[in-house]
């Protein structure tokens, strides 16, 4: 779910930021009573918990009014520990210095040091060659000089930051002076990024936000090339509006085609009241005009449609709202300016798969695809009660071509459709069950028909079963549909029209399943489960030619078929690790993997937990049409449909369907896509598409792990149908203990792409 977050933040800020806070510690957590309660819990503890000081000498001079405590100094309270040669402390002047190999460690955090100097009433402390490693981010600070110069400020002379082990790091970033208020800005002078110690990129001056909360600042761009951008670049900037609201401004240069601007808004009132805007355009420099080298270019081939216009844009909205009463408003907002902008803009950050993504992670809903010409927009409002549910939705399909190119548009617009529906529940206390399914909606369109719908569709069920062999389920319903017409063009239709027809239905259905063992070690049990279903139904055949038509409801056909299908499914149970009845209490966190027979003698049988893995489900169905063998149509058998999803945990992955025409002895359709991986990440994926006489595709993706550092991957798809290849790519990925760098060249159409990036862990990178 979405909640407004940080994004991502540039190198010293969240390094400096938690450096601050254990230098912090150090200058507040002195064994002083006044001082404890001022501390956060994971730095101090708990502040009824002494801190334990020992050394081998402990002297008091009355004259400074100083502690003196030398050889093997420990001060230590939980997660904190200081160590020293010596330590000197004035409580008077409430002032500490420690001496010779200081060691600071909070938590899995070290602070290493020649020297340190602390004031704990002015809240200062300098740390005098000084070290910090971060455990969490895995990075190391280090400076000659760390001061800390205010209660908010510090600064540091000589520093270097970087994520990499040893003494000659891969990279660091050093400057003369850093400079850092929390919750503010930091500054650094003579920055360098080095390779080695080989500099790289030098700036006089960088200046970085330091705030350990979301805040405003430039984000990491996206650079890249390709033949129809050229050169491009994407700087975003990150705008924290308040603890609920941010935004986000992207300035994409193409070197080709322009400047493109867009804007990310985001808000979170409530858990359930929250949304998202999204908006981006350009004026394109190039246009597709129709000839065969501007479509090669910059258009896509394919569509029926030139795009002469420079005017482009995307709209694009999600959002939830809580309403009074229980009910719920959910807004889907999807504009575009032409039939083109999708497939152009499909990658990046604010690109069409980035923007599909992040709505469905937040919202849980889709967009239409991206080569889709007619775009879903959608108010709906929403309560739901225990068996009954209100939905009204306004749905306007936003036809991009019509409305752009075409001089009329009779795309179908829903506004509003009010849903009344109640859910399949027993009559007053017989065996006897019910459902309802009601509708009412004016269908608009800017050129055509137009006019109201009323749709009521109550159900009658009478649950039967035998014993635990055979369930039968018997059900009749009654259609009742009235339109009342606002316009129309064809003369035979009346100003308004009823229909009424009654449909029957026969629903037969069994289980069997059988425990087996298993062949295979770690698997405990396997049960097989198949289930055979068989399904009448029934409508009779009705005139409607003289009704209205908006959508496939206005035509109810005539139905006399039975459909039989038969489900297997395979479960594998394994054991799984329990803890032990001596670890109940709080004791030793071991854990064994116990069986069903694991007892003693005199003891209770040990709990046992399992896992269950649906890892095989087959699938078959057909249909006969008895009312097309009473017609004498050659053809009553429908064609065999079937479905097999295979999941051999993450090694053997298969989802397969396929429909095959049993009169012409071919498949009239099947989709096949099968994964195979190993344990060192390699892993191989092949998708293969078929419709008969429409489309024959073939995708597959490839990643090897070549090295423990180096791994390389491959991408391929192509029209078998057009025999031309959709796009082809390959490349690596370096990584080091510290740095990666990947690379990607790509041929997709008429469009070659160089994708390179690296990334210095834990600071981010630079590249697409």
């Amino acid at each position: 779910m979405f909640r407004p977050s940080s994004p991502e933040i540039s190198c010293p800020v969240v390094i400096l930021t938690i450096f601050c806070f254990t230098l912090w510690f150090l200058t507040t957590g002195a064994p002083v009573a006044a001082h404890a309660e001022s501390i956060t819990d994971r730095l101090s503890g708990s502040p009824k918990v002494p801190w334990q000081i020992s050394a081998d000498t402990v002297d008091y001079d009355a004259e400074s009014t100083t502690y003196h405590a030398r050889g093997n100094v420990i001060i230590e309270k939980q997660a904190a520990r200081l160590v020293a040669d010596a330590v000197s402390f004035n409580h008077k002047a409430m002032t500490a210095v420690a001496d010779g190999h200081v060691v600071m460690t909070v938590g899995d955090d070290i602070l290493t040091g020649e020297r340190v100097e602390l004031n704990l009433d002015q809240e200062t402390g300098v740390v005098h060659g000084g070290t910090v490693f971060l455990k969490e981010n895995h990075f190391y600070i280090h400076g000659e000089r760390i001061e800390k110069t205010g209660k908010d400020t510090y600064q540091m002379e000589k520093g270097s930051i970087t994520s990499c082990d040893g003494d000659r790091p891969d990279w660091v970033i050093t400057g003369r002076t850093v400079k850092v208020t929390i919750e503010g800005y930091g500054s650094a002078t003579h920055a360098v990024l080095r390779a080695r110690d080989v500099p790289i990129l030098y700036t006089p001056y960088l200046l970085f936000p330091a705030k350990t909360k979301r805040q405003t600042g430039l984000l990491i761009p996206e650079a890249g090339y390709s033949d129809r951008w050229g050169v491009s670049w994407n700087q975003p900037l990150f705008w924290a509006i308040s603890d609920s609201t941010d935004a986000t401004v992207y300035t994409h240069y193409m070197q080709e085609r322009g400047t493109k601007v867009g804007l990310e808004y985001r808000y979170a009132l409530t858990r359930d009241s929250y949304g998202t805007l999204m908006a981006d355009g350009l004026q394109d420099r190039k246009t597709d005009d129709g000839t065969l080298e501007a479509t090669r270019k910059w258009g896509y081939a394919g569509d029926a449609y030139d795009r002469p216009n420079t005017d482009r844009y995307w709209l694009r909205a999600k959002q939830d709202q809580e309403l009074p009463g229980g009910a719920m408003a959910r807004l889907d907002l999807d504009i575009v300016s032409d039939q083109d902008y999708l497939n152009e803009f499909k990658d990046g950050r604010s690109g069409f798969n980035e923007t599909r993504d992040s709505f469905l992670r937040s919202f849980g809903r889709d967009l239409d695809t991206y080569d889709e010409t007619i775009r879903t927009n959608r108010l709906n409002v929403n309560r739901t009660w225990s068996r009954y549910s209100l939905n009204g939705d306004l749905l306007w399909n936003d036809n991009v071509t019509n409305r752009r190119w075409e001089s009329s548009d009779d795309t179908l617009q829903q506004l509003p459709v009010i849903q009344f529906n109640g859910t399949k529940q027993q009559a007053f206390g017989t065996g006897v069950y019910w459902d309802l399914d009601s509708e009412y909606a004016y269908f608009y369109r800017e050129d055509g028909d137009r006019g109201h719908r009323s749709d009521i569709h109550p159900r009658a069920y009478l649950p039967l079963s035998w014993k635990n062999y055979l369930s039968v389920e018997p059900s009749v319903g009654w259609r009742q549909t009235t339109w009342v017409m606002d316009r129309w063009d064809n003369d035979s239709l009346d100003h308004s029209s009823y229909r009424q027809i009654y449909d029957a239905r026969l629903d037969l259905s069994t289980e069997f399943s059988k425990i087996m063992g298993s062949p295979i070690a770690a698997v405990d049990r396997i049960r097989h489960s198949a289930k055979p279903r068989v399904v009448y139904e029934y409508i009779p055949n009705q005139d409607q030619s003289d009704l209205p038509y908006f959508s496939d409801l206005d035509r109810i056909d005539e139905k006399n078929r039975v459909t039989y299908s038969l489900t297997n499914t395979f479960t594998a149970r394994t054991t799984k690790p329990v803890r032990s009845a001596t670890t109940a209490g709080g004791g030793s966190s071991s854990e064994k993997k116990v069986r069903p027979t694991d007892t003693r003698q005199g003891d209770p049988p040990t709990p046992t937990a399992f896992d269950y893995n649906r890892f095989c489900r087959f699938y078959l169905e057909q249909s006969y049409d008895i009312a097309a063998a009473n017609d004498d149509q050659p053809e009553p058998f429908s064609d065999i449909y079937g479905e097999l999803e295979l999941n051999f945990w993450r090694y053997l992955t298969v989802d397969a369907d396929a429909s095959y025409n049993t009169y012409a002895t071919h498949f009239s359709s099947h989709n096949v896509g099968a994964g195979i991986a190993d344990h060192r990440g390699d892993r191989l994926w092949v998708e293969h598409r078929y419709e008969r006489d429409d489309y024959e595709s073939i995708r597959s993706t490839l990643s090897v792990t070549l090295t423990d550092h180096l791994s390389a991957r491959g991408e391929y798809e192509r029209n078998l149908k057009d025999e031309t290849d959709i796009i082809k790519g390959a490349g690596f990925l370096y990584t080091a203990q510290c740095w990666s760098v990947d690379f990607f060249y790509a041929v997709e159409g008429e469009d070659n792409k160089f994708l390179f990036s690296i990334n210095l862990m834990g600071i981010g990178g630079l590249g697409e």
